[in-house]
């Protein structure tokens, strides 16, 4: 398969993980988050349906590592890094990568507000972080035990 074939069935899956969950593409929303996340992982898919939901004034976009346009919109971010964590980019540049993902949409997402004062207590971050490793890392063997048909992409990652 040449390359603009594999572009082309790259979108092409990207478009329908969009459609599936019902999110809103970057392009439709320029000001948003963007928040990129491992559009191939069912227990991913399952987080962004929430965040979805908690994102009452659709200050939100969402998409798939796996979509070429992240590589081309955001070149620094090199695909281990996408791979072991979401990514909250807002409309400035601003990057949060992992727990600190997760603590920066907590002071933006009125819904995840209860949240915020553990993920803001002084020196925490780091005990945060350790934590979201310790779930992405176990993420597709998580899916599995949920009970979510694991498709190939989990068959790859379960027997890492």
């Amino acid at each position: 398969m040449n390359a603009s074939a594999k572009t082309n069935v790259t979108v092409t899956e990207s478009q329908s993980v969009h459609r599936q969950l019902d999110l809103a593409d970057p392009d439709d929303r320029p000001n948003s988050v963007v928040v990129i996340f491992d559009g191939e992982c069912r227990f991913c898919q399952k987080q962004v349906r929430r965040l979805k939901a908690f994102d009452s004034g659709n200050r939100l976009s969402f998409i798939s590592l796996h979509d070429p346009r992240v590589h081309e919109r955001y070149p620094e971010l090199t695909h281990d890094q996408l791979m072991d964590q979401m990514y909250a980019i807002t409309a400035d540049g601003s990057r949060y990568g992992g727990a600190g993902a997760v603590r920066y949409l907590s002071r933006h997402l009125p819904r995840l507000w209860w949240l915020a004062p553990v993920m803001h207590i002084p020196f925490s971050l780091p005990l945060w972080q350790w934590l979201y490793n310790r779930v992405a890392i176990r993420r597709y063997k998580l899916s599995d035990k949920m009970g979510d048909a694991c498709d190939d992409a989990c068959s790859i990652h379960l027997n890492k």
